[in-house]
């Protein structure tokens, strides 16, 4: 197994590589760039020329747009980031590491409780479903699935945020702590600050994991539909197991092989989703810099942002397939 994460690993530079190249192209073609947007209120107003315009683009990096330029400008990315060095936040104006390891920690917190409850939410819910098939249990599982699959993000937060701060006032609906309250810097007050941060994270993470377990739960649902039909599982009955046994010692372990592929993409994903509920619940995550970063042009931290979620996919990709070796002993990962 340790060859083959090696042998991984290796592999993932060059995919690292293709995808670096594909955002650094696909970002410096936007129509929009940092310099334009910041100074055009002042070229409208005469108080800067075209000119200097174009002299900061260069001092910038991006002035030249052409096929040569954004190659030359890769290349000179890619330098840096071989050294270590992400670059400078345009917007931020700070480093952009800096910035991703300051503001990363609360998106990651909601990202990894809500993957802990979708999977303690989901794979009961879909196993339920499956054994109660056609029943009550089953309809409640198909209609959360719906719910999961089919509403976007926005709207359901939308909803979420009129229900249960508007309407009924129970919770906060905006940033991580209370303006309004000076928190002293005491254990009691800290821990007063500490209450408060996860008060406003209960409606983003509720919204989280009510969107993700729509699909996991279908998932769990269909494969476990297929393992009860098995030859094996009619066996065990013939044999005299409880049902109880039946399903959650023999069909359970085999229903999560497929289920253990899917870990390669939840936690980018959800990462990734965080962009669009941190804006609706006005969180300074990472997710709420990299699209404000992104409508600004900000290239030095959408590639870092970026680079940031494919490193995510590769680890997550290499532990789906290690956790695959674990749950099916058949599968060898020495090659």
């Amino acid at each position: 197994m340790f060859k083959y994460i090696l042998k991984r690993l290796f592999i993932s530079i060059f995919i690292l590589v293709g995808v670096s190249l594909i955002i650094y192209a696909l970002v410096r073609m936007m129509p929009n760039n940092y310099i334009d947007l910041k100074y055009r209120e002042q070229l409208q107003m005469g108080s800067i020329t075209q000119a200097q315009i174009d002299e900061f683009k260069n001092l910038y990096g991006i002035g030249d747009n052409s096929f040569r330029g954004i190659i030359g400008g890769y290349f000179n990315w890619l330098g840096n980031l071989c050294r270590g060095d992400l670059g400078v936040s345009f917007k931020y104006e700070k480093p952009v590491t800096q910035v991703i390891g300051e503001n990363m920690w609360i998106s990651f917190a909601i990202a990894v409780v809500a993957t802990v409850l979708q999977f303690l939410i989901a794979i009961p819910l879909g196993i339920s479903g499956a054994t109660h098939q056609y029943s009550a249990q089953d309809y409640v599982v198909t209609i959360f699935t719906m719910i999961g699959i089919s509403l976007p993000t926005y709207f359901f937060a939308a909803i979420v945020i009129k229900v249960f701060s508007v309407e009924l006032g129970w919770l906060p609906a905006n940033g991580l702590i209370y303006a309004s309250r000076d928190y002293a810097n005491t254990f009691a007050g800290q821990m007063q600050k500490f209450g408060d941060i996860v008060l406003h994270l209960i409606l983003p993470i509720f919204v989280s994991v009510i969107l993700s377990i729509g699909g996991l739960m279908r998932y769990t649902r269909t494969n476990t539909l297929e393992v009860l039909n098995a030859d094996y599982i009619r066996t065990a009955r013939a044999k005299g197991l409880s049902e109880k046994k039946v399903i959650y010692v023999h069909a359970f372990r085999n229903t999560m092989i497929p289920i253990a592929t899917l870990l390669a993409g939840i936690l980018p994903s959800l990462f990734g989703g965080m962009m669009i509920t941190e804006q609706v619940f006005g969180i300074d995550g990472i997710g709420r810099l990299a699209y404000q970063a992104l409508r600004e042009g900000d290239i030095p931290f959408v590639m870092g942002y970026n680079m940031f979620l494919a490193v995510l996919t590769i680890i997550g990709t290499l532990f789906s397939d290690i956790m695959y070796s674990i749950v099916d002993p058949r599968v060898k990962l020495g090659k």
